[in-house]
């Protein structure tokens, strides 16, 4: 099936490249000339795991291409997905300007019948939206071509997406005509050979899954964060309560792990997004906004832990902090817990030294450059480095290289041996007996 995938960020470029990878052809299209170029040449633009070979791989043999003509790339294209960006405005609406820019450029270039799939996490009646532009530029040309718009939310995860569209869970397809349901089943049919994992749907159920998909996790996480917090204040180790609730079938133990708050490019901006589309309908999402207050308050905890003990003037003071990326096997420091510390530490005078396996280019690039012109944050290439003579080493991602290290070598390089645990991934008691300081998240 030949296919074509407008958008190169993380969904279009890790769809992209798994479709080719099952032997489809695929045609990934962007405007940004520079990207394209660089992308030929083999250039990631992001950093996930098991994603540069599959792109090397298929684009050598020919099943993956790239464009910045959309026009070349729908022709003999029987399913084109729109998998470009839909960034939050203030209110916290999803901006469909990109969606439906694509969608008009669609009607102005369709020739035959096509299923034109939304791809990228979009607001209910979304879809409407698109068939609507591509209709208008059809009828605008005078012509009539059939064509069906279909919602097909991803569900991948940072660090894992790979893998997550290979073997997926389910596969959420949201249709209104038995053609386009043909043409999806016959697209997905082979990811579900060991079980049926393809859910077919009506499209607005579709886009709502998978806002309260996001929106459901997320809700796990904060929950649990105001669990801890409230562990801190009355002496209990939320580690023990963690095992005892998750023991509970009914609850499990996936997402039920306090720390620093989440961030990325899905959670923040689909719970807003969601509480958005409540407030646009008349509803007061009591439980939505309670879960972004709780993580955004969730993302100053460490700070408020590190002046209880050094108090509001840190100047003089140097932290280290292991991990900038939001969460480990990514690169990605959009709304980072570690960002949101960074900023507060240098507020209050100290100085950082940082590291992160894969996120030191993009904290470069993205972070204000005076942070580090006046060298308040000096970025590191070893996690060690990140610990000489600072008065305390904040944990903020866990990573799996910071899981077991060296402890005695760390209270040599530190200038004094404190440990803020931003994910709870020491034993406080261990730690305490190599002679540390520890504060965690509701730890005891």
């Amino acid at each position: 099936m030949k296919l074509a995938v407008v958008g190169t960020g993380y969904v279009g470029l890790v769809t992209g490249a798994c479709f080719a990878e099952m032997g489809h052809r695929v045609t990934c299209v962007d405007i940004d000339v520079e990207k394209v170029a660089r992308l030929k040449e083999g250039w990631m633009p992001i950093y996930e795991p098991g994603l540069k070979p599959i792109v090397l791989r298929n684009s050598e043999e020919g099943r993956l291409l790239f464009t910045t003509d959309l026009a070349d790339a729908m022709a003999g294209a029987r399913i084109i997905f729109i998998a470009v960006g839909t960034p939050p405005g203030e209110d916290g609406s999803a901006d469909l300007k990109h969606v439906l820019a694509v969608a008009s450029e669609i009607g102005r270039h369709i020739s035959e019948y096509t299923v034109v799939v939304t791809k990228s996490t979009v607001p209910v009646g979304t879809a409407e939206k698109v068939k609507a532009a591509v209709l208008a530029q059809v009828q605008e040309r005078l012509v009539d071509v059939p064509f069906d718009v279909v919602s097909n939310p991803e569900f991948l995860k940072e660090g894992a997406a790979v893998d997550d569209f290979m073997k997926p869970d389910r596969v959420v397809v949201g249709v209104d005509a038995d053609r386009s349901r043909e043409v999806m089943y016959e697209l997905y049919k082979d990811f579900s050979r060991n079980h049926d994992r393809i859910l077919f749907m009506g499209i607005k159920d579709a886009e709502m899954t998978k806002y309260a998909g996001n929106a459901m996790l997320a809700t796990k996480i904060s929950f649990m964060n105001e669990v801890a917090n409230l562990c801190d204040r009355v002496g209990v180790d939320v580690e023990n309560v963690r095992l005892g609730i998750g023991s509970d079938s009914r609850i499990g133990y996936s997402f039920i792990y306090p720390g620093c708050g989440y961030g990325g490019s899905c959670f923040p901006k689909d719970v807003r997004a969601l509480i958005h589309t409540a407030s646009q309908n008349g509803y007061d999402s009591l439980v939505l906004q309670a879960v972004h207050q709780r993580n955004e308050d969730q993302k100053h905890v460490l700070f408020r832990k590190i002046t209880a003990r050094f108090g509001s003037d840190l100047s003089g003071l140097t932290f280290g902090i292991w991990g900038l990326a939001f969460k480990p096997g990514t690169d990605d420091i959009r709304e980072a817990p570690a960002v949101v510390l960074l900023g507060e530490l240098l507020a209050a005078g100290a100085k950082v030294r940082a590291y992160d396996p894969e996120a030191l280019e993009a904290a470069r690039a993205e972070l204000p450059s005076e942070w580090f012109a006046n060298g308040d944050v000096t970025l590191v290439r070893h996690q060690y480095e990140a610990l000489e003579q600072v008065d305390a080493l904040a944990l903020v991602t866990e990573w799996k290289p910071f899981r077991h290290p060296d402890f005695r070598a760390m209270k040599e390089m530190m200038r004094q041996p404190v440990i803020f645990d931003g994910r709870n991934q020491y034993d406080p008691h261990g730690l305490k007996e190599e002679g540390f300081e520890y504060f965690g998240i509701g730890r005891q």
